[in-house]
């Protein structure tokens, strides 16, 4: 069940990956990662914490256009929780027969199978038997170990002693209800993206609900002015609930902007609610703050009397684009 993967989350930090065929590791700091959905996240997140870092994400079908340097400099990192996504599944066999060095995180699957019979590194993921979206922290270990982010690593690993997912779940009930009926918009900062783009797809596979996310300062100069309400469009806006999730490590002015635009939406009649980031660390700000959107999720779909767990649109898609 999606709530005793949230409750039990905080043990995947526990998780120390293994390199298998390390010896044919390739020694880079320029990395391509191609994942789709929740096999991808691990990378955002990487970029997130470290905004340094030199790794091209990529989630489509193919290889992604890069320089022929860059090209041969990186190791390319085919990310497929279940081992069997088909766009990772291509991209593996054309960075295999460029001679691209290539790496895999999965559970298992076909890639898992490549990977062996290659001589391919790869870190085997836990079969727990939770959702992509629930594994990221194992995911965003085996992704640090591949890029050998030893130090991060063993800072994300120290979060099994911090992070208590139990006592953020009454947040989530709470913000849950706030939002009944809505449709949540999270806005956050453009260095906590991810942050807000985690939320949006959280509230739409955990959920079941459409949300949607933005970023300042841009959505100041566009998205705002769809919400200038007047008596025409009021039933347009009157279904949205902004989210705004805010940092202390933030840009003054975007700290600022929040809260302009805060009594904006608020004088219009719309609904906003402020999440702070919360802890002592990047990493646990994020995470804390992910968790909090699970729970939320969770509870959002138990409102509407929805299975949080399992995504049969997604399945049905996917038996329908195999015909």
């Amino acid at each position: 069940m999606m709530r005793d993967a949230i409750l039990a989350f905080s043990k995947q930090f526990d998780f120390h990956p293994v390199v298998e065929h390390q010896e044919n590791l390739k020694i880079t700091d320029s990395f391509v990662l191609i994942g789709m959905g929740g096999s991808h996240l691990n990378a955002d997140l990487l970029l997130a914490v470290d905004p340094h870092c030199d790794i091209t994400i990529h989630r489509d079908y193919g290889l992604p256009v890069v320089s022929s340097k860059k090209e041969q400099q990186s190791l390319f990192i085919a990310s497929s929780y279940s081992g069997n996504t088909e766009e990772v599944i291509e991209a593996y066999e054309l960075a295999k027969g460029k001679g691209l060095s290539l790496a895999a995180i999965a559970v298992g699957g076909k890639l898992l199978e490549m990977a062996k019979a290659d001589g391919v590194p790869y870190v085997a993921l836990p079969d727990t038997g939770i959702q992509p979206r629930s594994a990221l922290a194992f995911s965003f270990l085996a992704l640090l170990a591949l890029t050998r982010k030893d130090d991060l690593l063993k800072e994300t690993q120290s979060l099994a002693f911090i992070i208590n997912p139990a006592e953020i779940e009454q947040s989530g009930t709470d913000l849950a209800a706030a939002m009944k009926d809505h449709v949540p918009l999270i806005y956050s900062s453009r260095a906590n993206e991810t942050v807000a783009w985690n939320w949006k797809i959280k509230l739409n596979e955990t959920g079941k609900i459409p949300a949607f996310y933005n970023v300042f300062p841009e959505l100041n100069h566009n998205e705002m002015t769809g919400f200038d309400v007047v008596p025409s469009i009021q039933h347009l806006t009157a279904p949205f609930h902004v989210v705004l999730l805010e940092d202390d490590d933030d840009h003054p002015k975007v700290q600022k902007r929040m809260d302009v635009l805060e009594a904006l939406y608020t004088q219009r009649g719309m609904s906003v609610t402020r999440i702070p980031l919360e802890g002592k660390t990047r990493l646990e700000k994020m995470f804390r703050s992910l968790l909090l959107a699970d729970w939320t999720a969770v509870h959002t779909a138990a409102l509407y009397g929805l299975e949080s767990e399992q995504v049969p649109m997604v399945e049905e898609f996917k038996k329908m684009i195999a015909l």
